[in-house]
């Protein structure tokens, strides 16, 4: 992205935007229309992605929401707002704009999660969920079919599995939503918090630079044949050598010390 992208003076109206060190939390703040994605949160939620993907500083990314609902899927009633957050040319769906980001995403799942909402789970890198929450892609009973979905479900769910969530359209809850690696653990509503913290410290504390370099290889090696994937990947091993982040962890490692990733020559 050519421009140069800021978050000073914007008014998120249908999200919320925190940055703490090196996590920014993007928060679903439409908690009265159960978080329905209208234009306007597609939108804000593009740009704090885009802006996230910009900023060197910023290194993981938490999606929560507020209210009961995680999200209820898509809003298509127009609504005035009041959202000065840029529109952004040739702006991806949300599903690339997360798969291209190249940085730990992290859904923080405090409630239910229906229909599109399923786009933000299944292209995040990790999803922590409370034990309560439901999981439905109800579309069929309305005589439609999640389509968009089945791009990121299919490459975290069994197929078989996922088959049977969208032909019935039937609610699953947390425990077969973890079973079947539509998330990757549920925990009470207690430890929700501290589990999501955890694993973002955790994240932001590893080498930046080739977390980056390593998902997009990840992204890219994943729509490829097997026969081309090795070869790409081998140079990309090559590459991953050459950087900076590599070169302060072996460094570390022979002198018996912890990396210390801030030290990286600058861009």
């Amino acid at each position: 992205m050519s421009e140069k992208l800021s978050l000073e003076g914007l008014n998120f109206e249908a999200t919320k935007v925190d940055i703490n060190k090196n996590i920014l939390t993007l928060t679903l703040n439409r908690p009265e229309k159960k978080n329905a994605l209208n234009n306007v949160m597609m939108n804000e939620i593009n740009y704090a992605l885009a802006y996230a993907k910009q900023e060197r500083s910023i290194r993981v990314v938490i999606i929560a929401a507020a209210g009961d609902i995680f999200c209820a899927g898509a809003d298509l009633r127009r609504e005035k707002s009041e959202s000065n957050v840029p529109w952004l040319k040739d702006a991806d769906d949300i599903s690339l704009a997360l798969r291209h980001l190249y940085k730990p995403v992290i859904c923080k799942i405090q409630g239910s999660v229906l229909a599109g909402a399923l786009l933000m789970v299944t292209n995040s890198t990790h999803a922590v969920a409370v034990k309560d929450a439901q999981f439905s892609a109800p579309e069929i009973k309305r005589g439609l079919w999640p389509f968009m979905v089945m791009a990121g479900l299919f490459r975290v769910m069994p197929k078989r599995a996922g088959l049977d969530f969208i032909m019935r359209g039937q609610p699953i809850d947390a425990n077969k939503a973890e079973k079947w690696g539509l998330i990757n653990k549920s925990v009470e509503v207690s430890k929700l918090d501290d589990s999501v913290n955890d694993l973002a410290e955790e994240l932001a504390s590893l080498a930046p630079q080739t977390m980056q370099f390593g998902l997009e290889a990840y992204e890219k090696q994943d729509s490829i044949s097997f026969d081309n994937a090795l070869p790409y990947l081998q140079e990309q091993i090559a590459k991953c050598f050459e950087g900076d982040d590599a070169k302060e962890g072996i460094a570390a490692f022979l002198e018996k010390r912890e990396p210390n990733w801030d030290k990286r020559t600058k861009e």
